[in-house]
């Protein structure tokens, strides 16, 4: 069943899942409207068991010391499901149930599930980190490739956060939180009350994007499409901020997008 595309549909809202590619959302229709940049390599795929940059590809665990594969080097980015092959677990009109087994170049056994539940409104993701095994590092997020125009409209990206991670030379946080500052950006950012972002193209759409994390990247240095990508750490967090999957305690996070028509 992994080289599946399932189709959910909910009112006049369509959203498609490729389950055998990187078990990623490609694609979002409201109104036969799409909102996401189109291709193999976009749509909205999950980032686990770690989130953007890792520096040089090496995250420590204890005493011991990993090399995951450099590919964004010298950096090792976007954890390794968005390259595999996922199982489909169970799918409705309006939902579906995705699972992967992680392994080699991650160093831990362990699951990951995901749930897509989409509504007329609104598309809610769902992804748990679990083990039985070694308990280990690891970070959850997800990363949209939202088209920048949409009905000829370009969009505005609209929020308010906390505080910058200051972005180093190497694209990595330097560790020092600094006020936000205006785009463009390829940055993360800090809402301790949870992620709020709304994307607005004037006439057409808006959507809001929200999480209960605490940390957003905003990428807008592309001419075709803008990032926002709910995340349990900051870039390079297996090292600086890392979050404990173990055998009695799983890693899980959400994210909703919600849209109405201008």
């Amino acid at each position: 069943m992994s080289d599946e595309e399932i189709t959910l549909t909910a009112g006049d809202a369509e959203a498609t899942v490729r389950v055998a590619n990187g078990g990623r959302v490609g694609g979002v229709r409201v109104g036969g409207v799409e909102l996401l940049r189109q291709g193999e390599r976009f749509g909205c795929f999950p980032m686990v068991p770690w989130c953007g940059r890792i520096r040089d590809g090496r995250f420590r665990d204890g005493a011991t010391t990993h090399q995951m594969p450099l590919n964004a080097p010298p950096h090792a980015i976007h954890g390794t499901a968005r390259d595999g092959a996922w199982t489909l677990a169970r799918h409705t009109g309006d939902e579906a149930v995705l699972t992967y087994d992680l392994g080699q170049p991650w160093p831990y056994s362990g699951r990951v599930t995901q749930v897509f539940a989409l509504a007329p409104d609104a598309l809610t993701l769902t992804m748990a980190v679990e083990t039985y095994a070694s308990s280990f590092p690891a970070q959850i997020g997800w990363h949209p490739w939202f088209n920048r125009e949409i009905g000829g409209a370009s969009v505005e990206i609209g929020f308010a956060a906390q505080w910058q991670e200051e972005r180093g030379d190497d694209h990595l946080p330097t560790g020092r939180r600094i006020d936000p500052k205006p785009g463009p950006w390829d940055d993360c950012f800090g809402m301790p009350d949870g992620v709020d972002v709304t994307l607005t193209w004037p006439g057409q759409l808006e959507v809001r994007v929200t999480s209960p994390e605490q940390w957003v990247v905003v990428y807008d240095e592309q001419d075709a499409a803008v990032c926002v990508e709910p995340q349990t750490g900051p870039p390079n967090g297996l090292n600086t901020a890392p979050r404990l999957v173990t055998p009695l305690e799983p890693l899980e996070a959400t994210t909703t997008w919600r849209w109405r028509r201008l």
